[in-house]
């Protein structure tokens, strides 16, 4: 009797344990929390919430998951800008960077499945799989993400800011890198000075004197100095510009009246994510403008201009700043994948931008970043990764033969900003720059690159003021590097055209091969040093001076046109050379070396290299006519007897 009880009472218990455990819920995945979301201000202004952001806002963020093999993109960044590997300028398709780099489609599936399992919605999925765009309410991504969604009083600008109270965390067991789009503290800023805003105060110099009103400069007043000897428009070349909206957009008409006062054709414009083009264009329409017509007038051939346009106006992001640059690397909404690319707004720089910004690096597209229009800094404390692929550009203020005939001379303009990024170690191609002039760091990422003019520029512009009537179609005279910026993209269309046109590849990220020729004997060809000026300011009132070469105003100066476009494509392919080889074809590739010397100095441009890729001789002599580099790779070489 009592056996009996006993395993009924056993059976009763395994009967009820199995009912509480079918009834609890699953285990979830192990939480993991985030950093880096909760902006540093919060604690360091004491700053006290306003209150929580209304639970049915809708918000757009981005979740962004960690790259695979790391230290082979590292290495391979470097190669492809090396002429002594096998690698160089072989770059990567959106695909290639995908299958060797990009995050697992399973990984990318656990986003999506855990954005739908807590009522959100992928609204931007990519095929990079780094990145995935969604929308919710303000309650169902606190709940998502452990957190509450407050809204603080910005501590030094006059607007207010939202930031979660906590950093985020997620029952997820897939590794996350970073949440985009989770505050929006910084805010964007626009490079650019303008007589236009109310209240500002130009810093002009006297006029150049161009070919505009009073002496300012205007269409191919840019062409004629820094450009003048080039056949080449940027035909077949497309530039990006990345926009923001948050004040309003554009005013078409001011495009087409500006390449009507400049003789230029009507080039297509092409938004992506928004198209701005309002009816009352905003304060800021003035950026869109200067961006678009600097890309105009240095490269008036170009098929196209790409407009990024992340933010509406509301000042909310349509996507993320992540978002945006994975659609410069591999475009979803049809448009061209742009070769060249500008800002000149402030970027976002967080860890995983820095991972997209390496994409197109090895992808071979360049990236031009506005330096500042506040002179120079006396120190920078910011280690972000991403502004070692950056070409950073300063401003110059230009002197042109009248009325904008030929270039005369420059000096720094005085806004040109430049420093010192203390806590972000040297780039690989600022390395071996005698920096004892010019104040710079041997340790440390110096800016800028390089300059062009930021300085009695006119645009024409639609906007809005403050307080006061709709000013349309105004012609006004702009200053600051976001003049600058766009004109470097538009040259490197110019070179891209040619590099094309030759069967060369682009030439892809700038930085390499603008230190190398720097550093090599065409400098004084290849560029204007600018040997005249500072930028220094109540702040820094003893940093920067303008020195001979590279300094921390205008970084190596400004191109001289025909010379630098031809040195930038030769050093997009480098000639092969091996002794040894027998095979056919001979094609001076790496694969289908020339067998002699006297092949290889036919076929490089000027500028360009040869590369010996074995050991080995040859009784060749000959007469070298044109600047050339050639190095070994493969052990000893000798030429002649």
């Amino acid at each position: 009797m009592g056996y009996f009880m006993t395993n009924k009472l056993f059976n009763d218990l395994a009967v009820l344990g199995l009912f509480v455990w079918l009834t609890l819920p699953m285990r979830a995945a192990e939480t993991q929390m985030l950093s880096g979301h909760v902006p540093d201000a919060v604690a360091a202004f004491h700053l006290e919430p306003l209150g929580r952001l209304p639970a049915t806002n809708h918000l757009h963020i981005a979740i962004n998951l960690p790259l695979r093999n790391n230290e082979e993109l590292s290495q391979l960044a470097r190669q492809v800008y090396n002429p002594t590997s096998t690698n160089f300028h072989r770059y990567l398709t959106p695909e290639q960077f995908t299958e060797r780099f990009g995050p697992s489609k399973e990984a990318y599936q656990a986003i999506i499945d855990f954005a739908e399992v807590n009522g959100l919605k992928v609204t931007h999925p990519h095929p990079g799989r780094a990145i995935a765009g969604i929308d919710g309410t303000v309650a169902d991504i606190e709940r998502a993400l452990h957190v509450k969604m407050l809204q603080y009083q910005h501590p030094t600008e006059a607007r207010r800011f939202f930031a979660p109270d906590v950093e985020p965390s997620l029952d997820l067991a897939v590794p996350v890198l970073a949440i985009s789009g989770l505050n929006n503290y910084e805010g964007h800023h626009s490079h650019l000075i303008s007589n236009t805003k109310t209240g500002a105060t130009p810093r002009y110099t006297s006029p150049g004197p161009g070919s505009g009103t009073k002496g300012y400069y205007l269409g191919a007043d840019f062409r004629n100095a820094y450009a003048p000897d080039a056949p080449v428009t940027g035909t077949g070349q497309v530039v990006g510009l990345v926009e923001s909206c948050q004040d309003g957009g554009y005013n078409p008409g001011d495009i087409r009246l500006y390449e009507r006062m400049t003789g230029a054709p009507d080039v297509p414009l092409v938004p992506v994510f928004q198209n701005a083009q309002v009816g009352v264009p905003g304060h800021w329409n003035v950026e869109f403008s200067v961006d678009i017509e600097m890309v105009i007038a240095m490269a008036p051939g170009i098929s196209g201009i790409i407009l990024y346009e992340y933010v509406d106006t509301n000042g909310y992001s349509v996507v993320t700043d992540e978002e945006m640059y994975q659609e410069m690397a591999s475009p979803t909404y049809g448009e061209t994948r742009p070769n060249q690319i500008s800002t000149s707004w402030s970027v976002d720089n967080s860890p995983a931008a820095t991972n997209y910004l390496r994409q197109l690096m090895v992808q071979g597209q360049s990236f031009f970043y506005a330096s500042g229009d506040g002179g120079a800094w006396p120190i920078k404390t910011n280690n972000w990764p991403g502004f070692n692929y950056l070409t950073l550009v300063g401003g110059t203020s230009l002197w042109m033969n009248s009325p904008g005939v030929s270039w005369n001379a420059e000096s720094v303009w005085g806004g040109s900003s430049g420093g010192i990024f203390t806590d972000l170690p040297i780039p690989f191609y600022q390395k071996g720059i005698n920096m004892t002039g010019n104040q710079g760091s041997t340790q440390c990422r110096n800016a800028p690159d390089v300059a062009m003019s930021a300085d009695n520029n006119l645009v024409v512009n639609s906007y809005q003021p403050t307080n006061g009537s709709r000013q349309t179609l105004s012609v006004g005279v702009i200053g600051g590097t976001s003049c600058a910026a766009p004109l470097w993209a538009a040259f490197t269309a110019l070179v891209n055209e040619q590099s094309v046109a030759q069967g060369q590849p682009t030439v892809g990220f700038l930085n390499p091969a603008l230190y190398a020729i720097g550093q090599g004997p065409n400098y004084a060809s290849c560029f204007h040093d600018i040997t005249v000026g500072n930028d220094t300011n109540s702040s820094s009132p003893n940093l920067y001076f303008a020195a001979s070469g590279y300094d921390l105003c205008t970084g190596w100066g400004t191109p001289t046109g025909q010379n630098m476009i031809d040195a930038l494509v030769g050093m997009t392919k480098a000639v092969y050379v091996d002794f040894n080889y027998n095979g056919s074809p001979q094609l001076g590739t790496y694969d289908y070396p020339f067998q002699t010397l006297a092949q290889g100095t036919n076929a490089v441009t000027s500028g360009g290299t040869i590369i010996f890729k074995t050991a080995g001789s040859s009784p060749e002599t000959m007469r070298i006519s044109k600047p050339m580099t050639i190095i070994s790779i493969g052990g000893q070489a000798s030429v002649g007897n």
